[in-house]
């Protein structure tokens, strides 16, 4: 699992680092609301850890920022404990909150529980012609032959994934892909749908798994015909 710690704190983005190493996390971390925001963007997390106390930007700011184009799972870590906060919080689009000072044993449970709900809500395991995409292992493979997707072909392919079936426009994709600038970078994702079908695809010249719907964006199809 990957999560991004977003904390001010040096001390405990480092004793969260430790703890969550240990146990085979990878974890990544900004230490203000403007370097958190970006670095959902790049890092791909799979969870993120939010402190509501940042020096730039109240960390409820943040949160929305972040709803407003991911769906990434976000638990709220604060010093506050009213009841009020926690609701508005959560009704901001936190998956969890949870007060300091804590036991990283009880803060590894809850990550591991809001990763579990946001995978059973998008699925796990897709196959296609031989093809098995894991969304929980981020593994691609092909009759047994593992195939490497970079963080960002993944992120594609998740997105794509998640309506599987249905036509995702291009601004939706660069909003989930890219974060709220990403209407700089349709080139770039033109160039991402063009890898992925490399890989991908029994014939890349003729894709029948990542289907182009001219002039409105792309769809995935799982179908076997």
């Amino acid at each position: 699992m990957r999560v991004l710690i977003i904390d001010d704190e040096e001390q405990i983005r480092r004793l969260i680092s430790i703890s969550l190493g240990s146990k085979g996390w990878e974890v990544f971390e900004a230490e203000n609301g403007f370097e958190g925001i970006q670095a959902v963007v790049g890092t791909r997390p799979d969870v993120v850890l939010l402190d509501i106390n940042l020096p730039d930007m109240d960390g409820e700011k943040v949160l929305r920022t972040i709803r407003a184009w991911s769906n990434v799972p976000i638990v709220v870590v604060s010093v506050r404990d009213s009841k009020d906060d926690i609701v508005a919080l959560l009704n901001a689009g936190a998956d969890d909150y949870i007060t300091k000072p804590f036991f990283t044993d009880e803060l590894m449970a809850r990550l591991i529980a809001v990763c579990r709900r946001s995978l059973a809500e998008s699925g796990k395991t897709y196959r296609r012609k031989g093809l098995i995409i894991n969304l929980e292992q981020r593994s691609v493979e092909r009759s047994g032959d593992e195939i490497h997707l970079t963080n960002t072909e993944f992120a594609v392919l998740e997105a794509l994934l998640k309506h599987a079936g249905k036509i995702v426009t291009r601004d939706s994709l660069l909003k989930e892909v890219w974060g709220p600038g990403g209407d700089t970078e349709e080139g770039s994702l033109r160039v991402h749908i063009r890898a992925l079908r490399k890989k991908l695809e029994i014939d890349d010249e003729h894709p029948d798994l990542i289907v182009t719907e001219p002039g409105v964006g792309y769809r995935i199809s799982l179908s076997e015909g």
